[in-house]
């Protein structure tokens, strides 16, 4: 839920796709679904509020026609939200209710695209290994998480998922600044920031020789050859 509607869905780390074993899809989707419709919906101000407007009017159309879009490709059922609010406190802004998607296939544009916005789309897996083969599955890589009791499956997804960023246990967003951020594949610029990995990235390095010796002297390479 934080993941997919944290912030409206407006980040790059984002829980867009949500990848879950059919053992327990029907039941993890009906609960998803209900805490959606439950969160309060309005002014990011009021403390009370989980879920605040998108950006701009332009983020309305694109986020509108996402959820028109997967509506209308052949097997996903639009299960919550899925409208705009503009009636009431709603009507100042730029207001969409929390949606999801569920019975969606991994080739559905819903689940290629970044749709950047409060949507997210439930797709069922037999396995562990269909899961990270979905999730490997888009011409994005910067965000992944896993939430599993069994170590080993943990550490077989974090080694197979092909992303920048990898969760244990933790929803997909809210990245630490001691760590590199960045993606792989379309994401990004192929360079990571944050951490101490951001001083190579946005710096040049200049190698610099200081001769105190008050002498002429030649360079340690050319000393060692004239002595071969």
């Amino acid at each position: 839920v934080w993941g997919a509607f944290g912030t409206s869905g407006q980040r790059c780390t984002a829980s867009s796709r949500l990848i879950v074993h059919k053992k327990v899809y029907r039941q993890f989707a009906k609960k998803l679904v209900e805490r959606a419709k439950a969160l309060r919906v309005g002014n990011g101000a009021d403390p009370k509020v989980e879920v605040g407007p998108v950006i701009n009017s332009e983020a309305v159309h694109k986020i509108m026609g996402y959820i028109e879009i997967g509506q209308h490709e052949d097997g996903a059922t639009l299960a919550g939200g899925g409208h705009r609010l503009t009636k009431g406190e709603y009507g100042h802004g730029y207001y969409i209710e929390p949606t999801v998607f569920t019975d969606v296939s991994p080739d559905m544009r819903i689940a290629q695209e970044e749709i950047f916005g409060p949507v997210t789309s439930v797709i069922p897996a037999d396995s562990l290994d269909e899961a990270v083969e979905i999730a490997n599955g888009v011409r994005y890589g910067l965000s992944a998480a896993i939430y599993t009791q069994d170590v080993n499956r943990a550490f077989h997804a974090m080694n197979e998922t092909y992303t920048g960023i990898f969760y244990v246990n933790s929803s997909t967003i809210g990245a630490e600044v001691h760590l590199p951020f960045g993606g792989t594949k379309g994401t990004g610029n192929g360079h990571r920031e944050a951490g101490t990995q951001v001083l190579d990235t946005f710096s040049e390095w200049k190698s610099v020789y200081v001769d105190y010796s008050g002498k002429l002297q030649r360079a340690q390479i050319d000393n060692v050859i004239e002595d071969l």
